[in-house]
Parts: C-alpha cells; structure tokens; sequence
C-alpha cells in the first residue's frame, strides 16, 4: 500500500487483487466478478457499482459471506484483507507469478515439468551459466528442500 493512499486498508487490498489476480488467466471489471460470484453464490447480494465502491473506499463493510466469496474468486485466504503479513506474502507470490507470465519462463518451466531430479539439476546448472555470462544476478531458491 502506497503511503500517499488514503483509502482505507480493505479498499487497498481488494484492489490490489482485482489489479494483480487473473483468476482463469483474465483481468475481471467489477461487473464480471459480481456476475461470477452470484453464479456460484446465487444468495449473495453483491453487484458491480458495490464492488467498485469497496474499491475506492465509499464503502467499507462488507458481509462476511461476501469477503469469504471474494477470497475464493482470487485464490487467496480470508485473512489476506485483515492480516499484513498474509497479505505481503499473497501480493509478493503473486508479483513472482506475473514476472513469470511476463518473461515467457512460463514455457520453460512447462517443458521442465515430469522430468527427472538429475535432468533438471542439468538445466538448472546450464541457466545459471547463462544468467551468469548474461552479468545477471545468481539465483538463490529458498524453496528448495536440500
């Protein structure tokens, strides 16, 4: 959240997954969500211009049912509005996703699925040369569990 933004912390947060998020590979306006959740939900009582006002802020009370529904939509977990660090750890997986989708790693790492440990540790060790002749930073992958 910018330091500059006076919306308050929900109104942030929910704009930061409609900005970020592509559920179905897609950016969604308001209308196309609330359409989307009241299919799924349809007791829900939730429309564009109220998504839109949660957004900017002029609204700021949303049903539990409905932040719930929310949640589910972007893939992300109800404390994602209420909680920092969850929230800092969903926009940071969700930058690391998008930088993907933007280098075309995607095509690599789709080729790179099923192969064999010591196939992929020879892939990795060529990358790393490359990144390295490339004057690119080395790679460290916390997620690693060796």
């Amino acid at each position: 959240m910018s330091e500059t933004d006076d919306r308050p912390v929900l109104a942030v947060r929910l704009d930061d997954l409609f900005r970020t998020v592509r559920p179905k590979g897609k950016h969604w306006t308001n209308a196309d969500v609330a359409e989307e959740l009241k299919r799924v939900n349809p007791d829900l009582r939730v429309g564009g211009v109220y998504l839109s006002q949660l957004r900017t802020g002029k609204r700021s009370n949303p049903s539990p049912d409905l932040l719930a529904a929310l949640a589910r939509f972007f893939g992300v977990s109800v404390s994602y509005f209420f909680d920092d660090e969850v929230a800092k750890s969903v926009l940071s997986e969700v930058a690391a996703i998008e930088a993907l989708r933007q280098a075309g790693v995607r095509a690599v790492a789709m080729r790179a699925a099923g192969m064999k440990k010591e196939n992929l540790e020879a892939i990795t060790v060529i990358m790393d040369q490359y990144r390295q002749l490339q004057g690119l930073p080395p790679v460290t992958d916390s997620s690693d569990p060796e």
